[in-house]
């Protein structure tokens, strides 16, 4: 009889994760024993204590609630990864309040239109405010002082005036919620995800417990804490457990100081998308410190499937093993990751097994399927949001009886590791022939000299599409199209051969480091 292909682990070790209840509680046991130990590190080596963080925190959390904002609205943030993003996320929520962290690198009318869709009273900016279209909402700028002599202040000065009651999906919230985060929007316009204090507590705990994360932890924030996955991963489990988290100079990543700022925090594990991750390997023949580097324990992939090549070539550089990790902004980042040595087999090309959650693979009829039969990866538990703010239809659609579908393509085997093998939107539709451009795009990228690939559909009056490939390669190598295409006939089925290859200097990525495939269609498809 045909196993059903579902799976659920629960954690059996003798680590214990943090118990913490949500963002308010986030750091109180650490404030209780460990009040000095360095919560942060900013980019020009000052450290922030945990005593220290939880002061701002009260201090932000305090002035909010002189302003006339009431427990369960909506506030947006908009921040790189800086002390000042921390801080007010900390204190916002300590006021009762639901944060919704916004990109401050958007164009000034894409920024309006998130906080006019969401209804957030005010934006709390702690970064330079860009020109143009006012938001509608006024901005309340916050800046962090923080001293060598560890003395530290925060500057907000909210007035009282806020946004009148507009007809944002704000409307929506309750004081059950904690966060609004929005999706990526690369294949359509962003959705507004509402995410409680439980299920951002349960993130944490599961986090911590998958990588045994604590109080000797420390790592550099690498992904923007605007989105799940640096939001997650690097900050909120890093406080909860303990540990340090490095904000580097302006608060984004920069592959020039990267392991400067690992070697100043004594770094033992970073997260990262895999686009980053071929940036850092590219460049280690000139730049990873190799003896001088810190003692990592792991490093974690996420935010995009990393092709097994890149996965290899880093984990013989670095010494330790790249674990690759899947999750969603409606699962609360994480759902599944490959687990520390010792606690399971690695299995390159999956990415692990259930994290605090159950994953079934599901098919079209939405029958369960048997164990190695390709379907769509539904997942189910306590991570998992209620749905989309101010979208009815897609909240019916995507959410199922407590179960997210997630509208990825996969596998689980006997042992209950989830395989990616694409996205049912993606697929390319040659003549019948469905093909994943993400399988296509990891065996190209294992052509010698090839850096990055990007899949798309390129429209044909007779099959209705056929396979065109973005080829990157490799700094200092040289690689003709023919080879790449030899490479690839030689270990693809021929309806997934492209018919098309682009030798280009760079693809175009997502702020969380995914892919973008709307700006990969509209620049080489035509």
């Amino acid at each position: 009889m045909a196993v059903p292909a579902a799976a659920s682990v629960r954690d059996a070790t003798r680590y214990r994760p943090p118990s913490v209840t949500g963002l308010v509680d986030l750091i109180d046991r650490q404030v209780r024993e460990r009040p000095y130990a360095r919560a942060l590190v900013t980019g020009d080596r000052v450290h922030l204590s945990y005593r220290g963080l939880s002061v701002l925190a009260d201090d932000v959390a305090a002035r909010l609630g002189g302003t006339g904002l009431r427990r369960g609205e909506a506030i947006g943030l908009a921040a790189a990864n800086t002390a000042e993003f921390v801080v007010a996320l900390l204190g916002a929520a300590r006021a009762g309040l639901v944060v919704a962290p916004l990109d401050p690198t958007l164009p000034r009318s894409q920024l309006a239109a998130r906080v006019e869709a969401l209804g957030t009273r005010a934006v709390l900016l702690g970064a330079p405010a860009a020109t143009g279209v006012p938001l509608p909402a006024p901005v309340w700028p916050l800046r962090v002082n923080v001293s060598r002599a560890g003395t530290a202040a925060v500057e907000l000065a909210p007035d009282s005036h806020i946004a009148p009651y507009v007809r944002g999906a704000a409307g929506e919230l309750s004081e059950n919620d904690t966060l609004v985060l929005c999706t990526a929007g690369t294949s359509g316009r962003a959705k507004m995800v509402p995410l409680t204090h439980a299920n951002v507590a349960a993130s944490v705990r599961s986090l911590c417990a998958a990588y045994e994360l604590g109080p000797d932890d420390a790592t550099v924030a690498v992904m923007p804490f605007f989105h799940g996955h640096g939001l997650f991963a690097a900050l909120l489990a890093s406080l909860a457990s303990g540990g340090c988290v490095l904000l580097p100079e302006r608060g984004r990543f920069s592959a020039g100081t990267f392991w400067d700022d690992m070697r100043a925090v004594a770094a033992t594990w970073f997260t990262a998308a895999p686009a980053i991750h071929e940036i850092l390997l590219d460049r280690s023949e000139r730049e990873y410190p190799g003896p001088q580097a810190p003692p990592l324990k792991f490093v974690r992939s996420g935010s995009a499937p990393l092709n097994s090549a890149t996965q290899r070539a880093l984990e013989r550089t670095l010494g330790v093993p790249l674990l690759s990790a899947y999750g969603m902004t409606e699962s609360s980042h994480q759902a599944s990751s490959e687990p520390l040595p010792g606690r399971g087999p690695l299995k390159h090309g999956s990415v692990g097994r259930p994290t605090g959650v159950e994953i079934r693979i599901v098919d079209r009829n939405g029958r369960a399927c048997p164990v190695g039969v390709e379907g769509e990866v539904w997942v189910h538990g306590p991570t998992v949001a209620r749905g989309y703010l101010g979208d009815r239809e897609e909240t019916s659609y995507t959410f199922v009886d407590g179960w997210l579908r997630t509208g990825d393509l996969g596998t689980l085997d006997a042992d209950g590791y989830l395989s990616l093998t694409g996205r049912i939107k993606n697929l390319i539709n040659r003549g019948g022939e469905k093909i994943s451009p993400e399988h296509v795009e990891d065996i190209l990228a294992g052509c010698p000299g090839v850096a990055e690939v990007a899949v798309f559909a390129v429209p044909d009056e007779v099959y209705g599409q056929r396979v065109g490939a973005a080829v990157v390669v490799r700094e200092g190598e040289t690689v003709e199209r023919e080879e790449i295409l030899r490479y690839g006939r030689d270990r693809l089925a021929a309806f997934e051969v492209p018919d098309r290859i682009e030798l280009v200097a760079a693809l175009p990525y997502t702020a969380k480091g995914a892919l973008d495939r709307k700006a990969v269609q509209t620049r080489y498809a035509p």
